[in-house]
């Protein structure tokens, strides 16, 4: 399938007021760019902070004596009802047990947690008196385990208090934790190296979550072999978040233009807004994806693809972990939200669900038509690694040619053809920007801020793809 557009269509941005944006997907109206805050209380420092990693072919057999090196007497295993038939959690436990560690298990992991289940896992945590952490699975259960081992050290606090704000009171974590081992068996999240945890928030139909470097799991085990057993449709829509990940970290804000500038180191976000060495993780991370997703889709038998991807999902964990993702997952959060009969091909799953990484990509080729009036050389390298010809490439067409990318490579890997394609319509743009805005942890993030109009626009341009 291809897409061809005039030269005239494809008109750049401007930064007059109520210009026209003339993306080949709408002819939407945008904003003009404001103003960046001044300098003087933006950052000036960044930090990356990652899991310990361990890769390797049959690596899950380790874990056993991981744990008995850390002297736990007391282990919670937790996972979700599927995978707890399947062979990763075989894995580990035959390991588990193979070195004597007492443990128990919680397999009641909702994929795609919500406040609710978060603290179902969390009463089951704090009665248990564990004194380590063993998830596995994909970034539903690595999440999860992530505030249970929080809440369980913290046991006085309020729930709301370690959720990031405005919907929490977003508090420091200034508890110490017990260790975390997380064994992922998806290629997406990159959840086992960062300190972020994702939950749907029922009462008010949004996801939200807790952020914090103290969260992060002590060790992530990559075992390419977990990968062998996912479906097709869930290996794509983990695949998509890595995409997502690696495109919205590498085009994120700058760090030293994200203000307020910390009063104390502990104050500084998990997301700090793109830096030199996010940036190597991320474009790395893109090659990969570029290289590799395609085949591990079509192919469940090609282990080298598999197991390249499963290492990217670790590589754009890196990435985002510390500079952060942007409008995508922003807009992302209330897609999953306010879900309503959607069910996708290969989830056993007992209620509606918008995967994440599916909610994330559908907005991408209107989002990076958006942002990048902002870097547009970045925008056009990431189109180029995903396998543009950009030699004859305006600077100023950057965003269009990026979104058509985007929009063939999706094309090309039967994605659903937008928003409406999966249940929504203009009617329900309203509630979709509501959503999105209380995501300012990440929305602000974006290169180019945005208004409530713009939001409205980028879901409208959203509701059909091709």
């Amino acid at each position: 399938m291809s897409f061809t557009y005039s030269a005239r269509e494809m008109g750049s941005f401007t930064t007059h007021t109520h210009t026209s944006c003339r993306c080949p997907s709408h002819g939407h109206t945008y904003s003009q760019v404001p103003e960046r805050p001044t300098l003087g209380n933006t950052d000036y420092a960044f930090e990356m902070a990652i899991s310990n990693i361990r890769y390797g072919e049959g690596v899950t057999k380790e874990i056993g004596m991981d744990l008995q090196n850390l002297g736990a007497r007391r282990v919670c295993v937790m996972t979700d009802k599927n995978l707890s038939k399947l062979p990763p959690v075989n894995a580990v436990l035959n390991s588990l047990a193979k070195y004597g560690i007492n443990f128990q298990i919680y397999d009641n992991v909702r994929v795609e947690p919500t406040d609710q289940s978060f603290l179902d896992a969390i009463r089951f945590a704090k009665k248990g008196e564990f004194d380590a952490y063993v998830a596995v699975g994909g970034g539903s259960v690595i999440d999860t385990c992530k505030a249970a081992n929080l809440y369980a050290a913290s046991p006085t606090s309020e729930f709301l208090d370690y959720v990031n704000a405005p919907i929490g009171k977003g508090k420091p974590v200034t508890v110490p934790l017990k260790p975390l081992i997380a064994v992922p068996t998806t290629s997406g999240t990159g959840s086992e190296t960062t300190g972020v945890a994702i939950f749907d928030f029922k009462e008010l139909k949004v996801k939200t979550g807790i952020a914090s470097r103290a969260i992060k799991p002590t060790l992530g085990i990559i075992d390419p072999l977990h990968t062998l057993s996912m479906p097709e449709r869930i290996v794509a829509n983990s695949g998509f978040d890595v995409l997502c990940h690696a495109l919205e970290s590498y085009t994120a804000l700058p760090y030293n233009m994200r203000s307020p500038c910390p009063s104390n180191p502990i104050n500084r976000p998990a997301y700090q807004g793109s830096n030199p060495v996010s940036d190597v993780w991320a474009l790395h991370a893109l090659r990969i994806v570029a290289k590799y997703l395609k085949r591990a889709i079509r192919n469940p038998e090609d282990r080298e693809a598999r197991a390249n991807m499963h290492l990217a999902s670790a590589f754009a964990g890196i990435g985002f972990g510390n500079a952060g993702v942007h409008l995508c997952h922003g807009m992302s959060y209330p897609i999953s939200g306010l879900v309503k009969t959607y069910k996708p091909k290969d989830y056993n799953v007992d209620h509606s669900l918008v995967p994440h990484g599916l909610s994330v990509v559908l907005t991408s080729p209107a989002v990076f038509a958006f942002t990048a009036q902002i870097h547009p050389e970045r925008h056009l390298e990431a189109a180029e690694i995903l396998g543009a010809d950009i030699r004859t490439a305006r600077i100023k067409d950057a965003g269009f040619i990026l979104a058509d990318t985007l929009r063939k490579f999706l094309f090309d890997l039967n994605v659903d053809d937008g928003l409406a394609a999966i249940g929504y319509s203009k009617a329900d743009i309203p509630a979709l920007v509501k959503g999105t805005l209380p995501q300012e942890r990440v929305t602000k993030l974006s290169p180019r801020p945005q208004t409530e109009e713009d939001l409205s626009a980028l879901f409208e341009a959203s509701m059909k793809l091709y």
